[in-house]
């Protein structure tokens, strides 16, 4: 190894020639990836190397197996808390040889990471302090990418906004403003509102961004944030359309909760669609699911697609219906009115009768009540309400 001089005490032109910097002083080859695993540079040592690193050069980006089997075995945890170089010892079910890899940091945030193949032999304490020397060379270059990259993804976010509002109602504009930004869109799409429990924080936005990056690389082309709620636009393959059970967002949900511990309180998916003009609709269609979703808890508990509310999709309209025009059924008032004067349930068994789709069984079973007393409730209903339960205008009506 070449120790006779201090080879990371001087500023370095780019990333590329930092790598090749570490990897002459190291003898190793390196890769230097920003805080999401995307490949900055890489050196051009050219001794034997694995298939970890060939396909992560390959691809631009560490393939997402790598990045889950490195969370599996808490390697990327380890990196994320120590300021101090990681061992990480050779996985040989995703082709990952023997390498010594450090977080690149300011201070509390990760900007990116050094890894070194160890190819021939261990590296010693030495190589270790040359590297913690290389990782702070690296953070004033990644600091200046992390810049450029906040300015470009500010431009997605303005143009995904302008997306969602209706704001560019031509997809030839559309197309136009994308290809400006270099930005390309599937031919199938539609929009997933995420609700969380409170705002998101500094903290959480970068976890959120980094399962965007390294778990849906080519599934959620674009993102924003809006207090509580998390938006993407999907891409959708013809297969996938009908194809629910190859739900990326699903699988990327999961670990979201088993690497950062949280996870949304309701999901909403709008409708696919393959007009961008068309965008601000199955954006409206998932914020309807979200807002069904808390109005009916338990009806929609497994509900996460416009396509599948059935009737609660018309309620919103029929709530508009209902204020524009002051509607009150008056033989739910009757109901109302008897059940406060005696005491009694007939509008709750008239609710649980409706919600069993009529049947008696369900309905008695639910109430905890005889046959022949749901009968009797059910002829009271009708008498005293003047509701015919034998009509299905009447019973869409209540």
């Amino acid at each position: 190894m070449n120790y006779d001089k201090e080879p990371f005490e001087r500023t370095f032109e780019s990333l590329e020639e930092l790598a090749d910097t570490i990897s002459e002083a190291l003898q190793c080859s390196v890769t230097i990836e920003d805080a999401n695993h995307k490949l900055i540079s890489y050196s051009s040592h050219d001794t034997e190397t694995d298939s970890a690193r060939i396909s992560t050069i390959i691809g631009r980006r560490v393939p997402a197996k790598i990045i889950q089997t490195l969370w599996r075995d808490g390697v990327i945890q380890r990196l994320m808390n120590s300021d101090e170089p990681v061992r990480v010892s050779a996985i040989q079910e995703i082709g990952l040889g023997d390498r010594l890899a450090i977080a690149i940091r300011k201070d509390n945030s990760i900007l990116g990471y050094i890894w070194v193949l160890e190819e021939e032999k261990r590296l010693d304490d030495i190589a270790a302090k040359q590297l913690i020397k290389a990782a702070k060379a690296a953070k004033t270059k990644l600091l200046q990418l992390q810049m450029k990259h906040k300015r470009e993804e500010q431009d997605y976010q303005n143009f995904f906004w302008q997306l969602l509002t209706g704001h560019m109602k031509s997809d030839t504009e559309i197309s136009e403003q994308a290809e400006r930004l270099r930005l390309s869109l599937p031919p199938l799409f539609r929009v997933n509102v995420l609700k969380f429990a409170s705002d998101f924080t500094e903290k959480t936005i970068q976890q959120i961004k980094y399962l965007i990056t390294t778990s849906l690389q080519n599934h959620a082309i674009l993102h924003t944030f809006n207090n509580d709620l998390l938006i993407l636009l999907e891409a959708i393959t013809p297969e996938k359309k009908s194809n629910r059970s190859a739900d990326m967002i699903a699988v990327a949900l999961e670990q979201m909760k088993v690497r950062f511990g949280m996870e949304p309180m309701a999901r909403g998916c709008g409708s696919v669609y393959g007009q961008y003009s068309k965008a601000i609709h199955s954006y409206q269609e998932a914020l309807t699911v979200i807002q069904i979703k808390e109005k009916f808890p338990e009806e929609m508990n497994s509900v996460h697609w416009y396509a599948d509310l059935g009737f609660y999709r018309l309620l919103p309209a029929i709530l508009k219906e209902k204020r524009d025009h002051c509607y009150e059924n008056e033989c739910l008032q009757k109901l109302y009115s008897y059940d406060l004067e005696h005491n009694g349930n007939l509008l709750r068994t008239l609710e649980i009768y409706l919600s069993n789709d009529c049947r008696m069984k369900e309905t008695a079973e639910f109430l905890h009540i005889h046959d022949n007393t749901l009968n009797y409730r059910l002829k009271r209903i009708s008498e005293i309400g003047g509701i015919d339960l034998n009509n299905m205008d009447q019973k869409v009506t209540c």
